[in-house]
């Protein structure tokens, strides 16, 4: 019942209310993993639709090795490595921390969203690669290149619509591995999210929060997952024929 009502107690170290330390947090968590989602789908999806138009091409091999390069690299050495770069050695952006507002403390978010977005994009990329090749061998696209339709409109008003539609349900996975990394990138570069909070309450046995966190990156992502379902089904026109007139 107190699980329902998201009532996780006090915290064994602050002593205040862990219901009201996530929710002051939670804003931050969901923020950052909002701004890793939309880099990986920005970054991911033309890499995949450039692969998947060059399949088999020196292009595409290579695009090949380096996603597959990115999905097997650690967040935490990326981000280490970028801050070292970047902000020790360059010194173009801040280290860590954010001062005010996430719009306005846009710098604060470069690296953690780049070190936090490489498995994201590997993952979109390689899926649109294979939604795209499986949209170009249908037996519509080739009628269409029969017509003589030229290859911009038969990529964008045949290809695009139809391949990206899949690659809607992947979004939700993306999301969840922004979620889950936030823990580590928190951690990493002092945001103050749910990811920090749940890593300092480990280290303090404050269970109460621990448990709290864990709950609501549940929650959060059980609410995604839910609407990317909904979005798929809306969008799909074979889902949506099976229920007209009904």
């Amino acid at each position: 019942k107190d699980l329902i009502r998201l009532d996780f107690g006090k915290s064994f170290f602050s002593g205040l209310p862990v219901r009201d330390e996530l929710a002051n947090r939670f804003p931050n968590t969901l923020m950052l993993a909002f701004f890793c989602v939309s880099f990986s789908v920005v970054v991911g999806i033309p890499i995949g639709i450039r692969c998947a138009l060059k399949a088999d091409q020196l292009t595409d091999r290579v695009w090949l090795f380096i996603t597959l390069l990115c999905n097997s690299m650690p967040g935490f050495w990326l981000a280490l490595m970028l801050v070292n770069w970047l902000s020790a050695g360059l010194k173009i952006l801040p280290l860590y921390g954010i001062t005010g507002a996430p719009f306005a403390d846009w710098q604060y978010y470069v690296i953690p969203v780049i070190s936090n977005s490489v498995v994201g994009i590997s993952m979109i990329a390689r899926q649109c690669r294979v939604d795209v090749l499986e949209v170009i061998r249908a037996d519509y696209v080739t009628t269409a290149r029969a017509k003589g339709v030229s290859n911009h409109n038969t990529t964008f008003k045949h290809i695009m619509p139809n391949a990206l539609i899949p690659l809607i349900t992947s979004l939700g996975s993306t999301f969840a591995t922004s979620l889950g990394g936030t823990v580590v990138t928190e951690s990493i570069f002092v945001i103050p999210g749910i990811g920090l909070y749940m890593t300092n309450a480990i280290g303090r046995l404050d269970y109460p929060a621990v448990r709290g966190g864990v709950v609501m990156l549940a929650v959060a992502f059980s609410f995604v997952m839910l609407a990317v379902d909904l979005i798929y089904a809306f969008v799909d026109p074979r889902i949506k024929a099976q229920y007209e007139g009904k």
